[in-house]
């Protein structure tokens, strides 16, 4: 059964509240860390330099877009330490590890309460970017949506940028199917 595009959208009020209500959730639930959220920012935030570590995530579908969680290393390294049960006192690649998959959980929540509105949509895997002075751009002109949170001294951002996927669709080539038994003098298949 076909899924019929979806012409609805959402404002960045309701794409905030997903990521408050996904981040929450992850943290208490996976973490068993509180976090508190902070007002939303509402545009081109991606595209400031940075120290730390980025996780990003792409949209795809219908709607396509990205998904960030932005930290320190030290918040980082917390994270990891809570979900793998060790300490860390340096980012390292079991750390960078678990800010993708923390990233890939909060993203995913945010992104099945997107797609109750806008459609099915794929999900990329995580890309880490960790160092220092960097910046993140995102193509185009979207803005994004950024909720800030804090966990005692520790801060991060956990970001979505959503748009309406505007490319037209590549038109299908015909499929071949094989008939019946190879040339027997060239080894080629008819096709139908």
């Amino acid at each position: 059964m076909d899924e019929a595009c979806t012409t609805e959208t959402m404002t960045a009020l309701e794409i905030a509240d997903a990521i408050r209500a996904a981040t929450q959730n992850v943290f208490s639930t996976m973490l068993d860390l509180e976090i508190k959220a902070g007002e939303v920012e509402i545009g081109d935030t991606s595209s400031s330099q940075r120290t730390g570590v980025v996780a990003l995530l792409g949209f795809a579908g219908d709607w396509m877009g990205s998904g960030a969680l932005c930290c320190e290393g030290r918040f980082g390294c917390r994270m990891a330490a809570q979900l793998l049960m060790s300490e860390y006192d340096s980012v390292n690649e079991e750390v960078l590890d678990a800010i993708a998959e923390v990233a890939n959980m909060i993203i995913g929540n945010v992104k099945t309460v997107l797609e109750q509105r806008l459609g099915a949509m794929g999900l990329s895997t995580p890309t880490v970017i960790y160092g220092r002075n960097f910046e993140t751009r995102n193509v185009g002109s979207r803005e994004w949506v950024s909720v800030p949170f804090t966990c005692g001294e520790d801060t991060m951002a956990i970001q979505v940028s959503i748009a309406p996927n505007t490319k037209k669709e590549r038109p299908v080539a015909p499929k071949t199917s094989l008939v019946g038994n190879a040339c027997p003098y060239c080894g080629s298949y008819a096709s139908r």
